[in-house]
């Protein structure tokens, strides 16, 4: 009866305040039921996911189950991009519950008219009722996705939109755009209500918080944005409190810095006034523009894959065969026209055209679909390339991966495929210039493609046209993976003596000591010690050199940030190269011919 009552009060008590709410659904006082449905940012990212928290009391004695189910558009319906979601929630009797939900959305790629939308539509039906709601945002080409928290954004947000929109003093947007709405700057979040699936953040930019913001999150939301902010996310955070730093606020231990780089991405504690929390909008709005940034998450997926990009051009271009198929439509024609009309069935035997027209037509498609199984044949290949950034300290035990991958297909007998690791996967836009393969080129900018996603066991099975049959494709594929892969340090004294953990062999390493000498070793074996050779810098900055120019242009500047900081620059840390490192798997029928992977992080210290 206690747990009725709590219930019941908690029941028709007015909402805490939630970043944007989608629906409340009270089918029935008497069934003492209240359903909340709350997308914890406001405003959606250009591609990614949508956090979507789902508050759940259920004061009656029925045990009830939800079917949630989500459109994610592009465009629109008639000529956008769309992913489709569902998901099946229980709700048990006499019982408050929460349900933390990632929807799926399909990348925001055409700019056509200077700026684009993406919107979420998001349904509720089954024991208690439906109840429907939508949530939408628009971006100018070129502008990145950012969001502030509630006490940053309530005085700040007027002021950085009319600086996003007029350029300010000067006058001059920042971005191209041509729509008559009013553009805005970053969505907002309540610190107090953050998700802790770092792929909540994947399809944002830069985050914008205040220190106390920070402690006030769960330890599971710090987590999840310090794993965003390795993998290339940009996180800002307005100090109120002068002692503010990376120590103080456990992002790093033993730092007393107010800025870092942090794998992929960077962190910078900036001060602000406590008393008003203004900013200045200018500065700000070019902070989380600057060009020491890495490009905007949706412009590398829309830019960084055609033209040049160096895996699709190591992996090389296939012509289709149109002669051998005209030639064979020309047999068909002449066999169907007039050998049929004067041979088969000549004056008086007209009768025989409705059996000798289906078999012509019948024997040249069996023939078609023979030779494109013949000349293509079943599943497909490809080609990936992998930056991966390996963190054994501060207890992290994982692995930042940013995977490129291009493929071709034959025929496939099926489109469906199931990502068991806890990855981000984003169909890339490809060239269209003499490409008769690609379907998602610069050309139709993903309109009218159709996707499917679900999360199924914590596993996301998708489907649709993330593959197709004789097509070319390419995906950008993002994962933290938990690992106890590591070059460990046996004796950094005079010569160093490192170990493998790897399950896989490496092929080179290069390694820079504390005091700023360079060290190679090469055919290391896993479980095996080996030591190392003095070298000179320049062949190190040569091997880091062209690594970068095997990846995309976002991956290489995460490599690269500028000639003065790298990646593999950091004292005792390394870059490692291998042939036999496992990928991200995602279809399993594409023969994955070749798969480079770069690794970088710290030398684990006894």
């Amino acid at each position: 009866m206690l747990l009725r009552a709590l219930l019941l009060a908690t029941l028709f008590a007015a909402p805490l305040a939630a970043q944007e709410n989608l629906f409340i659904q009270a089918p029935d006082p008497k069934l003492k039921v209240r359903i909340e449905a709350d997308a914890l940012f406001n405003r959606p990212s250009p591609g990614g996911f949508v956090p979507v928290r789902i508050s759940v009391n259920n004061g009656s004695d029925q045990t009830g189950k939800l079917e949630i189910s989500t459109t994610c558009t592009t465009g629109g319906f008639d000529n956008g991009s769309t992913l489709n979601s569902t998901f099946t929630l229980e709700a048990p009797a006499e019982q408050a519950t929460l349900h933390d939900i990632l929807v799926p959305c399909p990348s925001l790629l055409d700019y056509s008219r200077g700026d684009g939308t993406v919107t979420m539509n998001l349904r509720m039906s089954g024991t208690f009722g439906t109840a429907s709601g939508s949530l939408s945002a628009t971006y100018s080409d070129g502008q990145p996705a950012v969001l502030l928290s509630e006490p940053l954004f309530t005085p700040n947000a007027s002021s950085l939109d009319n600086e996003l929109q007029t350029g300010g003093s000067s006058g001059s947007p920042h971005y191209r755009h041509m729509s008559r709405g009013a553009e805005v700057f970053a969505g907002r979040f309540t610190a107090t209500k953050m998700p802790e699936d770092w792929r909540a953040y994947s399809g944002y930019d830069g985050l914008g918080m205040t220190d106390k913001d920070w402690t006030d999150m769960t330890p599971g939301a710090r987590n999840a944005i310090l794993r965003w902010n390795r993998m290339g996310g940009q996180l800002v955070i307005y100090a109120l409190s002068s002692s503010s730093n990376l120590a103080s606020l456990g992002i790093s231990e033993g730092s007393t810095a107010k800025e870092a780089d942090r794998s992929f991405g960077t962190i910078s504690i900036v001060p602000v006034n406590p008393a008003d929390l203004k900013l200045d909008p200018a500065a700000t709005v070019k902070l989380f523009d600057s060009t020491s940034n890495l490009p905007t998450v949706i412009s590398s997926v829309r830019d960084d894959f055609r033209g040049s990009w160096p895996l699709k051009t190591t992996f090389g271009e296939q012509r289709y065969n149109y002669t051998l198929f005209i030639l064979i439509l020309v047999a068909f024609g002449v066999l169907v026209g007039p050998v049929n009309l004067f041979v088969f069935a000549k004056s008086g035997r007209r009768h025989r055209l409705f059996i000798t027209t289906p078999l012509i037509a019948l024997g040249t498609s069996v023939l078609l679909v023979g030779l494109i199984i013949i000349i293509d044949g079943f599943g497909g290949r490809g080609a990936r390339v992998v930056l991966m950034e390996v963190r054994p300290d501060n207890g992290e035990n994982s692995a930042y991966i940013m995977q490129e991958q291009v493929s071709r297909t034959g025929v496939l007998t099926g489109a469906a495929f199931t990502v068991t690791e806890p990855a981000a996967i984003t169909p890339v836009v490809l060239d269209s210039g003499n490409n008769q393969w690609a379907r998602l080129t610069d050309q139709n900018w993903g309109n009218g493609m159709r996707y499917e996603a679900n999360f199924r066991d914590g596993k996301l099975q998708v489907s649709g046209d993330w593959f197709q049959s004789r097509s070319e494709q390419g995906q950008l594929v993002r994962a933290v993976i938990p690992t106890r892969g590591r070059i460990e340090a046996r004796s950094l004294a005079g010569t160093p003596s490192l170990l493998s953990t790897f399950e896989f062999p490496v092929k080179s390493l290069y390694f820079r000591d504390a005091s700023g000498g360079t060290w190679f070793a090469e055919n290391i074996e896993p479980g095996k010690a080996f030591t190392c050779t003095s070298i000179d810098p320049s062949v190190m900055e040569g091997f880091v050199n062209d690594a970068a120019n095997q990846l995309s242009q976002r991956a290489r500047k995460a490599l690269i940030k500028n000639k003065d900081n790298s990646l593999p620059s950091r004292p005792n840390h390394f870059i490692a190269f291998s042939e036999k490192a496992p990928g991200i798997e995602t279809y399993d029928g594409i023969d994955w011919q070749e798969t480079r992977t770069y690794i970088t992080g710290p030398i684990a210290q006894p």
